[in-house]
């Protein structure tokens, strides 16, 4: 007799898809590791690169996002550290913005705490905060411990949460070159060349990649790590590049390493000057310096006197001079090409945003990943959220320049120039009410928007109707509490330089006689 035909379903075959990432640096290996961590092991992933070709490569400040990518390729917090000559980042320091002796700081991390549906903002605004801004920053554990120079990751009270959250600076370069070890360990298959030419198939698709001498290179997916350059998704295939300069028209940048500061302060300081603005980003090991600009303003031998003459220390090399434009590309996912990191476009890393645009990029990779075949309606899909979320690092960013109270005709400009209506509406309802307007999953969250709008001088003439509930007596003893909390946090914090001493301290670089 025989036996009764299965109801179990038939497995499909694996799916062998060819991977090629084109372009090294920070970008290429970041696909590389992520996608030899969550792709089928029957994929086949290939990065070429070539040592020839510089990356920009300069000191690198993070946002808190960083964190998970590390430790989704299962990268220890202190070997990573050690490795990138990384320090912990809690936070923005603002200098200058409003004026010479202005500033203010964009912690990572929760403002006081919020009851029911109504942020804690507005309880601070109910309680007289408008009337002396910086004391918002008092109900904050991050702010705090980042002004006092303390860092450890603290992790507070099971019922009472810290409130600190964190990211890091550390060297790029060693960055990708600890990623490289990574993935090559996981399979990565690496080629040392440049690529000569690029050959499409009849469909307009990229067929393969002949390099230098002659080496071809076939894929399924082609991924495009090749910087401002982006030779697949322009030069190929011509995606058209959206110019936004109008609204952020700063488009020199000179970076330099200068020599190790101390103590190391846990946050990454952008300081204005007459025509942009200058960072200093602390690293074991040195401290890296830039100082962006627009060239109608300032000329690049001003800009690198500029920039020399602020230096703490002496200058480790020459300033590297980098052009850019501000905009992206109008779809990062063009058929079967997807471009990362400078290729898809350049945002200045007044907020820190560049290491997180080319993780989004990979995760919103992953989340639409093709299968035999590529859906038009998923690429449209990953290029809208793409979208999405460089019009909103956008925005933001426009907010520092246009809410600024500096005299110089540069930022009389910025004063001047009409926003975008999203955002023009975003703060006409902060003003009115304290209400933070978010679009869908934007990468900025209400504490930020606080806190740079507040920092800026924007503030709100009323609060939540609801922040009325409280009594006086129970609207002090919140304000009282959630001071005293974020102070204990910070106090009981070690300094920074010792925690780094203790648990993530790099190697000495060796130095040559």
């Amino acid at each position: 007799m025989d036996a009764a035909p299965s109801t179990a379903p038939i497995a499909p075959a694996p799916v062998t898809q060819r991977v090629v990432i084109v372009g090294g640096g920070t970008a290429g290996w970041m696909a590389a590791a992520a996608l030899a961590r969550f792709l089928p092991a029957s994929t086949r992933i290939t990065l070429i690169e070539s040592e020839a070709i510089g990356t920009v490569g300069v000191g690198e400040a993070t946002i808190p996002g960083i964190r998970l990518f590390n430790q989704m390729l299962g990268l220890d917090e202190a070997q990573f550290l050690r490795a990138t000559q990384g320090s912990f980042k809690l936070g923005i320091r603002f200098e200058g913005w409003s004026g010479a002796d202005s500033g203010y700081i964009h912690a990572f991390g929760s403002i006081g705490r919020a009851l029911g549906l109504v942020p804690f903002h507005h309880y601070w605004l109910r309680g007289g905060g408008g009337a002396n801004p910086a004391s918002l920053w008092g109900h904050m554990a991050s702010a705090q411990a980042a002004m006092a120079g303390r860092f450890a990751p603290d992790p507070g009270r099971p019922d009472l949460p810290s409130g600190l959250a964190w990211a890091y600076h550390f060297d790029a370069s060693l960055y990708a070159a600890l990623l490289r070890r990574h993935a090559e360990a996981t399979g990565v298959v690496r080629i040392e060349g440049r690529i000569g030419s690029v050959a499409r198939d009849t469909g307009g698709r990229i067929n393969h990649v002949v390099l230098e001498g002659g080496r071809r290179e076939a894929g399924d997916l082609f991924i495009d790590c090749t910087g401002f350059r982006a030779l697949l998704i322009g030069e190929t295939l011509a995606e058209p590049f959206d110019d936004w300069s109008e609204l952020l028209p700063c488009n020199r940048a000179l970076a330099v390493a200068g020599e190790r500061t101390s103590p190391l302060p846990p946050y990454t300081r952008a300081i204005a000057h007459g025509a942009g603005w200058r960072w200093r980003i602390p690293l074991q090991h040195r401290t890296g310096n830039g100082l962006v600009y627009d060239s109608r303003h300032l000329s690049d031998g001003e800009a690198a006197d500029r920039l020399l003459s602020a230096l703490r220390g002496e200058a480790v090399g020459e300033p590297r001079l980098l052009g850019f434009t501000a905009g992206r590309r109008r779809r990062a996912w063009v058929g079967n090409c997807v471009a990362l990191g400078l290729a898809a476009g350049f945002l200045e890393p007044l907020e820190s945003t560049s290491i997180h645009l080319i993780q989004s990029g990979i995760a919103r990779l992953l989340e639409f990943w093709p299968g035999p075949m590529l859906q038009p309606v998923e690429i449209d899909a990953y290029n809208r959220l793409t979208e999405v979320e460089w019009r909103g690092i956008r925005d933001f960013l426009i907010l520092h320049y246009h809410a600024n109270a500096r005299p110089e005709p540069f930022w009389a400009e910025r004063r001047a120039v009409p926003l975008p209506d999203g955002l023009a509406a975003r703060i006409a309802l902060f003003r009115a009410s304290g209400r933070v307007l978010r679009d869908g999953e934007e990468l900025f969250a209400e504490p930020a928007w606080i806190q740079v709008l507040i920092g800026q001088g924007i503030l709100p003439s009323g609060h939540h109707a609801l922040a009325d509930a409280l009594s006086a007596d129970e609207l002090d003893d919140l304000l009282t509490l959630t001071r005293r909390h974020a102070a204990q946090v910070a106090a009981r914090l070690p300094t920074h330089d010792a925690f780094l001493a203790a648990h993530c301290a790099a190697p000495v670089p060796k130095v040559c006689p």
